[in-house]
């Protein structure tokens, strides 16, 4: 048994077809067909159910898979201590962040991470929340951007910023000649929200819950800028992170952005995420103060927002 063999074992479980797994592995399919067929004689048990258009894992399959996957980012974790060792600030980070934050935070961040670490190689993977962490736990990821809270006490969350959220409506709506909303000005809302398994849907619906506001259910978005192109259209009203209406995003037309009363503002803990275990943890420390130092202009919705009057004019 060597790591190569192993890595194919995980190349099958990731793309359940001998083609497709052999295709990323750079090897013939034969080459990965032989390579599985020996460790499952090593091992003593089949591995593998092969059909002649699926390829399914057996559950030894999936269980030596899995701890596969716990080998295979133990040693890429051994060769990144030993690059640090050399070099600290060089080498490569696998970062993860979800769809509702990474266009819009991103562009404020990175520059400065480049300025800062010249040497690094950030690699930036875009997911769902709960795609990220599932990648985070098998060692295909070395940090997460997540909103918070977490439960997980493998994992070391490092808290970066609070973001706000306004509310968008369309001109002319009831709300939108307020200057300030307080949660209980939403009780009689239904908010357009995001599909299931955007970590932004629960975060608004847990506003719902505290307002008295309920989902347009008939509606669902895949992403924020539909959410805003159907507020736009008068469909509906919604919950913007704030980063997701600062430049260089575009400001919307036919689009009022309404902030909440200080003492009423609803909003989201935004951490980086790493597996405690990892020998990159120091490192990992200084990449987040990174994500940490933001503008303060960057997390103020007053520097977001138009008065009515403004509108109006």
């Amino acid at each position: 048994m060597n790591l190569r063999d192993l890595k194919y074992l995980v190349a099958l479980a990731d793309h359940k077809h001998f083609g497709r797994a052999a295709a990323a592995c750079f090897v013939s399919q034969p080459t990965l067909s032989t390579q599985i067929k020996k460790l499952e004689d090593e091992l003593g048990v089949p591995l593998v159910e092969r059909a002649p258009r699926k390829v399914m894992l057996t559950p030894a399959g999936r269980e030596a898979a899995g701890r596969a996957r716990g080998i295979i980012a133990e040693v890429e974790q051994m060769k990144e201590a030993a690059r640090r060792s050399q070099d600290p600030e060089a080498g490569t980070v696998r970062l993860g962040i979800f769809p509702t934050l990474g266009p819009y935070l991103l562009p404020h961040v990175v520059p400065h991470i480049r300025q800062r670490f010249p040497q690094l190689e950030l690699l930036l993977v875009e997911e769902k929340s709960d795609q990220l962490l599932v990648q985070l736990r098998e060692g295909r990821l070395d940090a997460a951007i997540l909103a918070l809270p977490l439960q997980d006490d493998q994992l070391h969350s490092e808290f970066l910023f609070e973001e706000p959220f306004v509310l968008a409506v369309p001109e002319g709506h009831a709300l939108a000649g307020h200057s300030s909303l307080t949660l209980a000005d939403l009780s009689e809302q239904r908010l357009l929200l995001l599909q299931d398994g955007h970590c932004l849907r629960e975060q608004a619906l847990d506003v719902c819950h505290l307002s008295g506001a309920l989902e347009k259910a008939e509606f669902q978005a895949t992403s924020l800028e539909t959410l805003r192109q159907m507020v736009a259209a008068n469909v509906g009203v919604t919950l913007l992170p704030l980063l997701a209406v600062k430049p260089p995003v575009a400001r919307s037309e036919n689009i009022r952005l309404i902030g909440f009363r200080a003492d009423k503002q609803p909003s989201r803990r935004i951490a980086m995420v790493w597996r405690r275990s990892s020998a990159m943890g120091s490192f990992l420390e200084q990449l987040a103060e990174q994500f940490k130092h933001l503008p303060a202009s960057l997390l103020s919705v007053d520097a977001a927002i138009e008065p009515p009057e403004a509108v109006a004019a």
